[in-house]
């Protein structure tokens, strides 16, 4: 391998961390506020569900690319300075707790509603029977989608490239203009974002698999 080759790989393993932390942020930062939307709908009250259908549907049905954009140039517009790290951190945290409140409710409406109604005669409360009854098995069936996911927001991070923020995908980018080789560099760029997701992709299907052979 020659330097440049070196030089190359160096830049883009570089980048790569800054995939990864924003995929951490975004998918950290949607658990947090995916939570308060699953209780909110799992109150089963109308303007609560309500609130959390539009918030799911907004964000599900918008592409992420608009979402971007907006969390970059819309507060502008308010004379608020916003970094690239910030708006797609920002962007990314609700694009991806829009899906996993999707998730984690089908995971919980999966368990037989008999459950609440017995932990109801056995006199537990809401928040007890969430906890100790629903919530250990619901964290079971949505392990694997969940993983399945983090897939999704990895991939979703080339996205933020264009509003100016330097992970794998800008790297990329900004190598191939300087050494016009766009084969070779996105290429590397594509078995970079093969390299983390496959282990996720293959650790999802064996989570899947698992899980069909113990309720078997």
């Amino acid at each position: 391998m020659t330097f440049t080759d070196w030089d190359i790989v160096r830049n883009l393993l570089l980048a790569a961390r800054w995939t990864l932390l924003l995929s951490l942020v975004a998918f950290v930062g949607g658990t947090i506020v995916s939570l308060p939307l699953l209780l909110m709908r799992l109150t089963r009250r109308r303007w609560p569900m309500r609130i959390v259908r539009v918030y799911t549907e907004v964000f599900q049905g918008t592409p992420l690319l608009m979402q971007l954009f907006l969390a970059f140039f819309g507060l502008g517009l308010f004379g608020i300075d916003v970094s690239p790290w910030t708006a797609a951190s920002v962007a990314l945290t609700l694009f991806a707790s829009a899906y996993l409140v999707d998730i984690w409710s089908g995971s919980i409406d999966a368990l037989p509603k008999g459950q609440w109604e017995a932990s109801r005669c056995l006199g537990l409360t809401f928040g007890q029977t969430l906890w100790r009854v629903i919530a250990p098995q619901a964290v079971r069936i949505a392990t694997a989608p969940t993983v399945g996911f983090s897939v999704q927001v990895i991939k979703g991070t080339a996205l933020a490239s264009i509003i100016g923020f330097i992970e794998l995908t800008k790297a990329g980018t900004m190598l191939n203009n300087v050494t016009y080789q766009p084969f070779k560099v996105f290429t590397l760029v594509a078995l970079g974002y093969f390299l983390m997701c496959y282990p996720l992709s293959l650790y999802s299907h064996y989570l899947e698999r698992k899980l069909i052979g113990e309720k078997k």
